[in-house]
């Protein structure tokens, strides 16, 4: 039997930079993951979001990133990852869905159908695009329109001429509503005021941002996303649906009835379709096995490693699922998995 000192799941942004230190460290490893090809989540973006709009998206180590453009990030991220995952001679089984890991006789095994890896440490960094958030609302099943998510967005298109109502208070939602206000009657709903940011988002505001989620994830507490900590802010593109009146947020509505949605105060706003723009949840499903939450509902961190679990290290979960710190939390995860291996051989 083979026995691999880590196994990583999933091959986005920190996945592959936690590759690439357990690489540069000398350790065995391998990729799977569940896509047909490379580029993580990315590659599953609205056609509409180019480069412009990813500027801030990180180079993965040792790389540089590509440049601004009106070019699809849908299409140019994805070769940007084939190509460093084949420039780094990256391992990636793909496609790989895991299912569950398993701790048998103090090894990891990791488990998708019949096939299984067995590991002395496991790098978590399946992220969040594969658990799109629904919150549930009375009345949800007797809407006669359309219900998506930000997941399954077709483009603004799909949108014209049908009164949407928008849910959410982050960044994708204010995005959307960029697009759909321009060809759509829209109303957006949100649990709570918006909150706007003035300033420029500077290098220091992102990691004071990112701070902040770190602290959550250190408490053991569910992971907050980083722009709920940054506040929201409208690009050039949508100031054009801002004079339209679209982000005139009301506060959410407490039923939703076959042709639309019910406010408490008794108001009725028509929709043909709702556009739940409500986030994702952490992809953490397959690692229940393992008994990593704390009594607070979340996993509990010391940087990257499970506190519950040092054998286990988690990117793209809390302050690293965004491009901020995915790549900060690869080198810590492979520091973290050494780390572990040095303290085992040398008890052994």
């Amino acid at each position: 039997m083979d026995i691999l000192d880590a196994v990583v799941i999933g091959a986005g942004q920190a996945g592959l930079s936690s590759a690439y230190h357990l690489g540069r460290r000398g350790l065995s490893y391998l990729v799977l993951d569940a896509d047909q090809g490379p580029g993580g989540a990315w590659q599953h973006r609205w056609d509409s979001l180019t480069m412009h709009d990813v500027h801030g998206i990180a180079a993965l180590p040792d790389s540089r990133a590509p440049g601004l453009s009106e070019r699809r990030a849908s299409e140019v991220l994805p070769a940007y990852f084939a190509g460093y995952e084949r420039e780094h001679a990256i391992p990636v089984e793909r496609p790989v869905r895991v299912e569950r890991v398993t701790d048998e006789e103090g090894l990891l095994v990791t488990r998708a159908g019949e096939r299984t890896w067995t590991s002395r440490t496991l790098v978590n960094a399946t992220g969040t695009w594969s658990h799109p958030f629904v919150p549930r609302y009375p009345g949800m099943e007797t809407f006669a329109g359309e219900q998506l998510h930000t997941a399954d967005y077709p483009g603004p298109e799909h949108f014209r001429g049908r009164r949407t109502v928008v849910v959410g208070g982050g960044a994708s939602a204010v995005q959307l509503l960029g697009e759909v206000a321009l060809v759509a009657d829209t109303v957006w709903v949100t649990r709570r005021p918006p909150v706007w940011r003035t300033d420029d988002f500077t290098p220091d505001a992102g990691r004071a941002a990112v701070a902040l989620v770190e602290e959550r994830v250190r408490r053991g507490l569910p992971p907050a996303s980083v722009v709920s900590v940054t506040g929201l802010a409208l690009r050039e593109q949508e100031r054009a649906a801002e004079a339209r009146g679209a982000y005139a947020r009301r506060p959410m509505f407490s039923s939703v009835e076959p042709g639309g949605v019910r406010f408490p105060d008794g108001s009725f706003e028509r929709a043909d379709v709702i556009l739940w723009a409500t986030g994702f949840r952490p992809a953490v499903t397959h690692l229940g096995p393992l008994r990593l939450r704390s009594p607070q509902g979340g996993i509990q961190l010391d940087g990257t490693t499970a506190v519950a679990d040092p054998r286990v290290q988690l990117v793209g979960y809390g302050p690293s699922a965004s491009t901020i710190g995915a790549n900060r939390a690869g080198r810590a995860a492979a520091r973290g998995v050494a780390r572990w291996l040095d303290t085992a051989r040398a008890s052994a």
